[in-house]
């Protein structure tokens, strides 16, 4: 019963954040041109600095990400939580109080820093929240109905922006995220406990030397500090793990790309506003969030993460394409129907890495006897066997680190490339040339993905860890 309700608070803490920053996502283009270029609707430099602002926030998270995952693995997902979630709130009012130019530029140079640290992280430590508390077997649908919380708030949160000032939606967006913050102390209880995770790994037995109980501690205390091996380590766990991280790695890559080039191309073609990117963003967020709480749960269990993975990366190319040929201003609203199937692919994702990730009691009651059969009670074994303990924490900051990588790579490509096709100065006249390469981008994601085969999970033990070390004996 606690598990089920720390998942419903998380749930309802996510809902208000996400509703809270979503109510300015339409207006965030407009108060960019507005700020840097007044009057015009093609602005080479607000696309540099927004893609700018994203190269250095993936350069952030790229670092940030696999340090979260595994400080939340140590010291609780709670604790970490309340970081991201906390430094939020300083952008939004500084917005919330002025839009002027010197303000925006101080809310650009600080939205760049905390971002650093709240891009991603805040849905990385949300996921690995849930894997905490739900059985394996649940999670792909759980993981939906997340991500459909997700896409409702941001429904909400679309709409309410489309009937409110940019001002009062600044405000609104700001007094929800304090909201949130505080819901979330007082409310969502902690899912990693310290004594869990401090556990030794073997208990003490006459069979295995003092010596080589030190030297697992060790090993211990040193897996805690993320580092590039750690992530090496992580990928070559599993060949499905590994292709798992090249689906990331692309898919992010389009999806970067499209969300720093689609509201300028739309801006600068159609004279899109913030109404007509609230009214986008709704027929998105409505389609995903029917897709996310009706159709994944049904679907994920009879069909399969991995090919829902394919079919969501499938129509997320038609869903890019569409957008770069767009001949009328409906056609972007006939595209974003396609967010129906195309938001499948993050959940799924989420879910095959979770699968690959083994608890301590499955990996002793499954490796631990054929260990001790061929190789004895060695410290060579021991320490092999220490490096198998990845926790869900490390797994999802390792795949949220590769994602972050992309988001810094992508703006590098893709800016430079939109800035020149909406310019007098473009080769030739196809202003949707940019977000055309990246469904190319996408498209290699979908073919990657339909090489993925999952592996079988591995079955739940009814023992605990002491009860492996009776085999031993």
């Amino acid at each position: 019963m606690e598990k089920k309700s720390g998942v419903s608070h998380l749930f309802i803490t996510i809902f208000v954040h996400c509703f809270s920053t979503s109510m300015v996502a339409p207006a965030i283009t407009d108060v960019t041109m507005s700020a840097v270029c007044p009057g015009r609707d093609e602005c080479s430099l607000a696309i540099y600095l927004s893609g700018f602002q994203q190269a250095i926030i993936g350069l952030g998270t790229l670092v940030m990400m696999p340090l979260v995952g595994n400080l939340s693995d140590k010291y609780g997902r709670k604790a970490l939580l309340t970081v991201p979630i906390t430094l939020s709130i300083i952008p939004l009012a500084i917005l919330a109080y002025s839009r002027s130019r010197n303000f925006f530029y101080a809310y650009y140079v600080l939205r760049t820093l905390t971002a650093m640290v709240c891009e991603g992280s805040i849905h990385c430590l949300s996921l690995a929240y849930v894997a905490d508390n739900v059985p394996p077997g649940r999670r792909a649908s759980v993981f939906g109905i997340f991500s459909g919380i997700v896409s409702g708030a941001f429904v909400c949160g679309t709409i309410s922006a489309r009937f409110i000032s940019t001002s009062a939606a600044f405000q609104a967006a700001t007094a929800g995220s304090i909201i949130s913050a505080v819901y979330m102390r007082i409310f969502l209880p902690e899912s990693v406990r310290d004594e869990d995770l401090y556990t030794p790994i073997l208990s003490s037995k006459a069979e295995i030397s003092a010596s080589c109980e030190e030297s697992t501690k060790k090993l211990q205390v040193f897996k805690r500090l993320p580092s590039i091996d750690d992530m090496v380590h992580l990928l070559k766990s599993s060949p499905t793990f590994s292709q798992a991280a090249i689906v990331a790695f692309l898919s992010n890559l389009a999806d970067a790309g499209l969300q720093g080039s689609m509201m300028y191309y739309l801006k600068a073609k159609f004279h899109f506003n913030k109404n007509q990117f609230a009214d986008l963003m709704v027929i998105a967020g409505i389609a995903g969030t029917i897709s996310q709480l009706i159709m994944m749960p049904v679907l994920a269990p009879t069909v399969g993460e991995a090919r829902l993975l394919s079919f969501g990366l499938l129509f997320g190319c038609v869903h890019m394409f569409l957008y770069s040929v767009a001949w009328s201003s409906w056609v972007p609203y006939a595209a974003a129907v396609f967010s129906i199937l195309s938001v499948f692919s993050h959940p799924c994702l989420r879910t095959i890495v979770s699968k690959q990730v083994a608890s301590n009691e499955q990996v002793f009651s499954l490796v631990l006897p054929f260990s001790v059969l061929h190789f004895g009670t060695s410290c060579l074994p021991i320490a092999w066997l220490t490096d198998l303990f990845l926790f869900q924490g490390k797994a999802q900051g390792c795949i949220s680190g590769i994602c972050s990588f992309a988001n810094l790579v992508s703006p590098l490509a893709f800016s430079p490339l939109t800035a020149l096709f909406l310019s007098d100065r473009a080769p030739f006249n196809f202003p949707g040339f940019s977000i055309m390469c990246i469904g190319f981008v996408s498209m290699t994601a979908f073919i990657q993905s339909i090489m993925i085969r999952v592996a079988p999970p591995l079955p739940v033990s009814s023992q605990r860890v002491s009860n492996c070390n009776s085999v031993v004996a």
